[in-house]
């Protein structure tokens, strides 16, 4: 399932000699697409996953987009989730609620959080029931050519494995297409019990990031992006998966993460 050339077209590298230079750029991104966002529609959805994104768009909490960013006009969702207490170290949640969202005018009621008094399965049905409320009030956008919904923008990391939010390589729910959010029970990675997006919600939003950092992403980063790939480790690849719709995707890395890939990718490409 390589991604089409026409889709990889659609697609941005953006390489930075150092983190503190890629969150830089990741917060004027981010604080780029808001602005547009809410001047098109009136707010600005965007869905998050944990882990060092987190730790990454911490230059929003701070001058100038802590004053400038019209945070009130914000929804906030999670990609995946880890069906833990909201309280627990593995949350999602906790890790951008002690690391973000404290830290800006969110309003609360904005931000829709997974139930974690549920089973997974449960919680992953109400958390699709409560995205299709805010889609038939056009909080969310429908992306026209499926009636996915259309989120603003979806931020995802990417594991040393080639993973995206809780999409694994070789793992059935990657040809999940009828459900919007799906739930696993088995997880190579602990917790093993998670909720997450499936690929045609990913793919069907106005602007999908991913960020690497680190040698230990460089093959990863290599088998997603890079045009020809023979190898069997890319057919199964859940980032190499990723080719929004009627969107576009940025990939975010540091120098490490991005030292194997070919000079002669299509994507187009600008060292910061």
């Amino acid at each position: 399932m390589a991604a089409s050339g026409e889709a990889r077209k659609k697609s941005e590298l953006r390489v930075f000699e150092s983190l503190d230079e890629l969150a830089t750029d990741f917060a004027e991104y981010i604080a780029q697409l808001s602005e547009t966002s809410v001047k098109e529609r009136g707010c600005f959805t965007i869905a998050l996953s944990g882990g060092s994104l987190i730790s990454l768009i911490g230059k929003l909490c701070v001058a100038p987009y802590n004053k400038t960013v019209d945070w009130t006009k914000w929804y906030v969702f999670w990609a995946d989730e880890r069906a833990v207490a909201k309280n627990h170290g593995d949350s999602n949640y906790k890790q951008t609620k002690d690391g973000f969202l404290s830290k800006v005018s969110v309003l609360n009621s904005h931000v829709y959080s997974i139930n974690d008094n549920v089973t997974v399965e449960d919680a992953a049905g109400e958390y699709e029931f409560a995205i299709r409320q805010l889609v038939k009030i056009r909080i969310i956008g429908v992306c026209e050519s499926n009636d996915c919904p259309k989120f603003d923008l979806i931020l995802l990391g990417m594991g040393s494995d080639g993973h995206v939010a809780s999409l694994f390589p070789h793992h059935p729910v990657l040809d999940q297409k009828e459900e919007w959010v799906t739930y696993i029970t088995n997880s190579p990675r602990p917790p093993p019990e998670r909720i997450t997006f499936t690929l045609p919600v990913i793919n069907s939003a106005s602007n999908v990031a991913v960020v690497a950092t680190g040698e230990d992403k460089a093959m990863a980063v290599h088998l997603a992006i890079a045009d020809a790939i023979d190898s069997l480790d890319s057919v199964s690849l859940p980032a190499r998966m990723l080719r929004p719709a009627d969107g576009k995707l940025v990939w975010f890395l540091d120098k490490p993460a991005a030292s194997v890939l070919d000079a002669g990718n299509n994507c187009s490409q600008h060292a910061e």
